[in-house]
Formats: C-alpha cells, sequence, structure tokens
C-alpha cells in the first residue's frame, strides 16, 4: 500500500438507514440542522465532480460524493464525525471506549452508544467487514492497525477494498506501534480537518477550530509557568493488584493532559508503555515512585460515584496502595481512556482543570459547542 494509491468509492451511494429522516440527526444530535444547515446532512459545501482527499497511509483518496454512512475504527474519530453533526458511526472497534459520558457536559447533544455495533467483542474478521461494507460508504480506520493488531494481511485488505468501500483513517492516539513509524502521524485537529473534508464540513471545522484557539488562551491563564504536576497515567487491575502503565507522549490520547501542564511521572522510572512492553506495575512498584497525582483509564464509562466505589475505594482499603501520596491527598482522577476527539477533548480538559487547578469557571462555552454541532451558526 502506497500513497501513490487512489481508493475509489462506489458510484451510487446506498441510502438505507441513517441517511432516513434528517431530524435524527446523528441519531444522537437533537436539533434540527445538518450538514449545511438545511438539514439535509450531505455536507456543508457544494460539491461539483469527484473530489480527493489525502490520507497517511492509504494516499489519495476519491469521493464522487459525499459519503452518508460509515464506520470508524476508534472513538476518536467517531467524536470528530460527532463534532461535524453526522449521524454516529454505524459500527466501532469497541464500542465501550467512545465514553459517550463526556456528551452530557454539552446541551442537546447526546450519543446513545447501544445504536452502534462493536466489532471487536470477539475478533475482526474479513467477512465482517465485507458484510459491513454493504451497509456503509466509508471505513474510516487505518488499515494498517488492522494488520498490526488484528492480524489481517495484505491480501485481507485488499479484499475489502474490491466492495468500493474505502479506508480513511490514521491511528492516532499511540505513537508505541513499530507498524506506524513509516508514516506520518496526525495532530487531533489534523486528523480533525482531513475528515472534514471527507464529508465537506470545512465550515463546521473551522467553527471548532476558532473555539479550540479561544479555549487554548484560555488555559494560559490557568496552567503554571514552571512545573506542572507529576502524574502516573495507569489502567487499574485490580483484582491483580496491578496497574498498566502508559508514558506520556505526543499522541492525541494525551493531548488534554499536555494542554493542563501535566509532568509525566513515570518517564524518568523504568517503567516501560504498555503499548511497546504490555507490562504491568504493581503497588510495590508505584509506591517506589510515587506520584502526586495518579490518573486512571478504565475501559467503559464510569459516574464519579462508581469511580470512587469502584477504583478509589479498593486503593485506600489496599495494606501498600493506601501509602501511596496521592491515595492518602485524595488526588486519585478519571482520565480519558485512550479516545479523544474535539469535544470529548473540551469537556475532559475542563474536568481535570477543575480536579488539578480549582478552576471554578468553563473555560469554553458548552452550548457554542452544541450550536456548530447542531448547526446554528
Amino acid at each position: 500500500m502506497t500513497d501513490e494509491s487512489l481508493w475509489t468509492r462506489r458510484n451510487v451511494l446506498r441510502t438505507s438507514g441513517a441517511v432516513a429522516g434528517t431530524a435524527a440527526l446523528a441519531g444522537c444530535i437533537t436539533g434540527e440542522e445538518n450538514g449545511d444547515g438545511n438539514g439535509d446532512g450531505d455536507g456543508g459545501d457544494d460539491v461539483d465532480g469527484p473530489y480527493t482527499v489525502s490520507m497517511p497511509p492509504v494516499g489519495e483518496v476519491e469521493f464522487e460524493s459525499v459519503p452518508q454512512t460509515w464506520a470508524a475504527g476508534t472513538g476518536d474519530w467517531a467524536d470528530m464525525g460527532i463534532a461535524l453533526g453526522l449521524e454516529p458511526p454505524k459500527a466501532l472497534y469497541l464500542t465501550r471506549r467512545l465514553h459517550t459520558g463526556y456528551y452530557d457536559d454539552i446541551p442537546d447533544v447526546s450519543v446513545d452508544p447501544n445504536a452502534i455495533d462493536s466489532l471487536w467483542d470477539d475478533e475482526l474478521t474479513r467477512e465482517e467487514f465485507l458484510t459491513l461494507a454493504e451497509e456503509v460508504d466509508l471505513f474510516v480506520m487505518d488499515p494498517n492497525f488492522l494488520k498490526g493488531r488484528a492480524n489481517w494481511s495484505d491480501e485481507d485488505i485488499e479484499q475489502v477494498e474490491t466492495t468500493g468501500t474505502p479506508f480513511f483513517g490514521n491511528t492516532i492516539f499511540s505513537r508505541d506501534y513499530p507498524w506506524h513509524q513509516d508514516y506520518d502521524y496526525l495532530s487531533m485537529y489534523e486528523a480533525f480537518e482531513k475528515l472534514a473534508e471527507v464529508f465537506q464540513e470545512q465550515e463546521r471545522f473551522s467553527e471548532f477550530e476558532t473555539l479550540h484557539d479561544d479555549f487554548q488562551s484560555e488555559l494560559e491563564s490557568v496552567v503554571p509557568t514552571g512545573d506542572g504536576p507529576g502524574a502516573a497515567v495507569l489502567y487499574p487491575q485490580l483484582e491483580e493488584d496491578s496497574f498498566l502503565p502508559y508514558l506520556i507522549d505526543e499522541s492525541t490520547t494525551f493531548k488534554h493532559l499536555r494542554d493542563l501542564g501535566v509532568e509525566d511521572a513515570l518517564a524518568t522510572s523504568d517503567v516501560e508503555d504498555f503499548h511497546s512492553g504490555r507490562g504491568s506495575v504493581d503497588y510495590e512498584t508505584l509506591l517506589e515512585i510515587d506520584p502526586e497525582y495518579i490518573l486512571l483509564r478504565t475501559e467503559q464509562y464510569l459516574s464519579e460515584e462508581e469511580f470512587q466505589q469502584d477504583i478509589v475505594e479498593p486503593m485506600q482499603s489496599h495494606n501498600v496502595g493506601q501509602e501511596l501520596t496521592a491515595v492518602q491527598n485524595g488526588d486519585i482522577y478519571k482520565t480519558l481512556p485512550f479516545y479523544q476527539g474535539p469535544i470529548i477533548n473540551l469537556v475532559a480538559t475542563q474536568r481535570l482543570a477543575q480536579q488539578l487547578y480549582d478552576v471554578e469557571d468553563d473555560l469554553f462555552d458548552p452550548q457554542a459547542v452544541s450550536d456548530i454541532v447542531n448547526g446554528d451558526f
């Protein structure tokens, strides 16, 4: 697969399923507008003939018209699509990793995860994708992820391509996969802009970009200029008295932490990132590092009450865990699991700013986000 490849979608877009009923607005977004604000969901800009959008590693992808139905691999891309006012993806690799609870902070925007198929409950099969290709116009997925993590072959990718539903995606949430070293990584907003080009929602993207720039300006008044708080990012496996460690890097999964000036407490230790080493750390190792803050990822979205009951309280009662500085000071907080797009990033950053820096005011306007998603701008 090279950047010179030209992947062309089917000539006739299917109109079943999500295309019907403009009032549904992504089956999740309450409001009366979509696309260019006229409720037709056909994208924000007029399209005169075929257009192409580039995406590493697939290269130039040609579209004869705006895709109407889609599937995505990960929740970061799903969140981008929702931000663009689209129907949610028909399917995701793991739907439970799209933490829809973050949408609770945005008026008139909600997503029903039960309406999104989960593809990886067992394994990702070529046959599953061949069937899905009959329902969707676009796979917003990095084909190299399927080869690197799901053991697909080039032949598997090529057979799915022959359906006319192209792949268009880049694995942006991690920078530790060896199979991603030969092509460019994208920042969140670089990826977001490319998806906006695909769905011809450049105006919505521009509105989000401006809102994000204003948000960054607000953060400058909150984040200390010197060393920030030291934190360990972990995935708890409490039944095994262990944690999966994640080192803060330039991938999109840690954008909110970088923007908040969080220092990686694991960076100066011998602990290896889970994506690289697939290892874990126990309470004793964590106590040697003894981070000021502990930021915990969870597979499924937990309310604050559930988080305290299921995660924090067991750590407080553990004979070694209770010796940790973060446990004693009550500085254990939720952080994002793996995936964040423009909406989830804003909400997650706001929430963590309140916890780390006692921020009381909103750093962005939730109604403005709602207005962009629902086409009221």
